[in-house]
């Protein structure tokens, strides 16, 4: 039977630089002046799906880490750690920082497939890799920062430091810290840090597709005390070792699965070259325990991988419903300190309340807005003294507006005490139909002895 060379390091090579384009380029995309993801502490504003919510509306941001926690607990349940290897930032870092600068371009590492050595090298040498990595660091801080600072903000930021010297403080910090933890933390982090590892193990089961060597047809290790006693296993394994030699993480994956296998399947493309010469496919797959040990096929849907899909169906449905409530114009009512104002105009006597509306034009055009009151369902018994004409905001734009309320008759006769009327404010645009926003309040009637008083 002839053997098959598998190929996925180039692969997840390909898949890096894909996903590492897509994340640069992706703050600079916008779609109606919305980015698809920013959460700008500086205007206030969370950008989702290229709509932009305000302040008042971050109740989404719930709903959009409950998604992907969900998400990782579906990949992980159904593929393992393929996040770790195929998609994580600390280990995409260190390809570039290890496979690409110390082993391509400045020969530092003399074998790409031998992980385990470290060569002295050039000081000069090392000491050039690690600024290029830091220079490599800053761009990547950079991008991630453009996802809560946009990138015309930042770089305008940029050209005045002693203005933004949190901004500033920020991307140097980061990057120093990711640059000091791909050059010397490496996979240490991923061993003793990364909390992902010690979680995982509650979300596998025996269909859950790993890196597994084939026992059945490569034996059994057999080690003693030292390492010197260690013998190759009794079957197709030729004891090379060269999945381990290339093992980023340094485990012999022939002792089963082990907490710091990240998936990244190096060593099976090791075996597959080895085993490929001898017209056998390679020992160490992609695989699921249960498909090894039967012979079948990966079990990809099963209880746990359909209840993870069915929750996520309910938790993106629940986040598109709720986005889709976004009110185009968000209104903040507050009385002012006042109860009630009593004037006599004319021989009459004239109650009035005093509210602090903060309006602002959250849609993506300009509109003139005015309120309307409505009292105990009512329209009549209360009007509007002031503002009597409606007013125009631009897009995005806030508008505070003192509003005065006026008794237009008796509300009440309570002798002892102030009487609260219950408001419901009507805001809308008078040039768009859909926009409409209501509002909580009250209206505070005085007492019929201090009206006497009068």
């Amino acid at each position: 039977m002839q053997g098959h060379i598998t190929h996925y390091t180039r692969k997840r090579y390909a898949f890096y630089f894909i996903l590492s384009l897509f994340a640069f380029i992706l703050p600079f995309i916008k779609i109606n002046d919305n980015h698809f993801f920013l959460l700008s502490f500086d205007h206030k504003k969370l950008h989702l799906f290229f709509i932009a919510f305000n302040t008042q509306e971050f109740y989404l941001l719930p709903f959009v880490l409950i998604l992907l926690f969900l998400t990782i607990f579906f990949i992980t349940t159904l593929a393992g750690r393929i996040w770790c290897a195929w998609s994580c930032p600390q280990t995409i870092f260190r390809v570039i920082y290890r496979d690409f600068i110390q082993t391509k371009l400045l020969k530092i590492r003399k074998n790409i497939r031998n992980k385990q050595k470290e060569y002295p090298g050039n000081l000069l040498k090392k000491t050039l890799a690690v600024l290029l990595f830091y220079a490599i660091c800053l761009v990547a801080v950079s991008n991630l920062l453009w996802y809560f600072v946009p990138p015309e903000d930042f770089f305008s930021y940029l050209q005045n430091p002693a203005e933004h010297k949190l901004l500033l403080g920020i991307l140097l910090c980061a990057s120093l810290f990711l640059c000091f933890d791909i050059t010397y933390l490496a996979e240490k982090f991923c061993i003793f840090v990364c909390p992902y590892a010690r979680i995982q193990s509650v979300m596998f089961d025996n269909d859950t597709m790993q890196v597994i060597y084939d026992e059945r047809r490569g034996g059994v290790i057999y080690e003693h005390h030292t390492k010197l006693h260690k013998r190759p296993p009794q079957g197709e394994c030729t004891g090379c070792e060269a999945c381990v030699s290339v093992c980023p993480t340094h485990i012999d994956i022939r002792k089963g699965m082990q907490l710091e296998c990240i998936n990244c399947l190096e060593c099976a493309d090791a075996c597959s070259s080895v085993q490929d010469k001898l017209g056998r496919p390679s020992l160490i797959s992609w695989s699921s325990s249960a498909a090894v040990q039967s012979g079948g096929r990966v079990r990809y849907f099963r209880f746990r991988t359909v209840a993870y899909c069915v929750v996520l169906c309910i938790a993106l449905a629940a986040l598109f419903v709720m986005g889709a409530r976004k009110e185009g114009v968000l209104v903040n009512i507050n009385r002012s300190s006042e109860l009630y104002d009593l004037r006599n105009k004319s021989g009459e006597l004239e109650i009035t309340n005093a509210y602090t509306f903060l309006v602002e034009n959250t849609d993506n055009e300009a509109h003139t807005y005015y309120f309307e009151i409505q009292a105990r369902g009512e329209k009549d018994g209360i009007s509007i003294l002031r503002p009597r004409a409606p007013f125009r905001l631009e897009a995005g734009a806030k508008a505070k507006k003192i509003v005065v309320l006026k008794a237009e008759k008796a509300l009440a006769n309570d002798h002892e005490k102030d009487s609260i009327i219950p408001l419901r404010v009507k805001i809308y645009a008078l040039d768009d139909e859909g926009i409409v926003a209501l509002r909580k309040s009250i209206f505070v009637y005085p007492r019929a002895s201090i009206l006497q008083e009068k």
